[in-house]
């Protein structure tokens, strides 16, 4: 069971949002289009708000994929093309209000490297800790692959995580992969967390 967050929630000193991968195609109808990936994107927009409102910082993760990358069919990974580098698919998702201020990390950006999560191969948790940072509320794409990962080396680098669970949305390559994923982070000490469906 998540924890509400009432509309009078506010983040605190040390808190911080982390939007993970939310890119175009990620989206339905991307390259690796995430089911209703889309539906984050106005979730996030609130959280956003919330942290802006409360001059707390906002870090958003992307793919940055060379040409020929790792992971791409074509060269023996398993999944298809996505989040090419400079291209419209790299783009963070059409409506996503990153504030100016964002923090973008990018991952995954050599050819002969792959990386799920937002911290590995990334100067992220070095830039967590410089900004004083101590806790992480977490949403994104897709839950069970990059956002486990990231919530899981999060928890390792000693940061508390809020697991927002209206901001995320599963690939599910097999039935149940995403709630598989939600109890991992959970068991790994990840709290569950929401925002009230009426707040604003």
């Amino acid at each position: 069971m998540a924890r509400t967050l009432g509309t009078d929630w506010t983040p605190g000193p040390g808190d911080a949002l982390l939007i993970v991968d939310v890119q175009r195609d990620f989206l339905p109808g991307g390259g690796l289009g995430v089911p209703e990936g889309d539906r984050v994107v106005p979730v996030l927009n609130r959280y956003i708000d919330r942290f802006a409102r409360a001059v707390r910082p906002v870090y958003a993760t992307r793919d940055w994929h060379p040409q020929g990358h790792c992971s791409f069919a074509a060269q023996g990974g398993p999944w298809p093309p996505h989040c090419i580098a400079g291209t419209p698919g790299a783009d963070f998702a059409p409506g996503l209000a990153l504030p100016a201020d964002a923090v973008v990390v990018s991952k995954a950006d050599t050819v002969e490297e792959d990386a799920y999560s937002g911290f590995e191969g990334t100067d992220l948790a070095a830039r967590l800790k410089a900004d004083g940072v101590r806790r992480l509320f977490v949403g994104g794409l897709a839950t069970d692959y990059c956002v486990l990962n990231t919530v899981k080396d999060a928890l390792a680098e000693g940061f508390a995580v809020e697991l927002l669970t209206d901001a995320i949305r599963a690939v599910d390559l097999k039935p149940g992969d995403g709630e598989r994923a939600e109890v991992r982070m959970r068991e790994a000490g990840a709290e569950p967390a929401a925002l009230e469906a009426a707040a604003g």
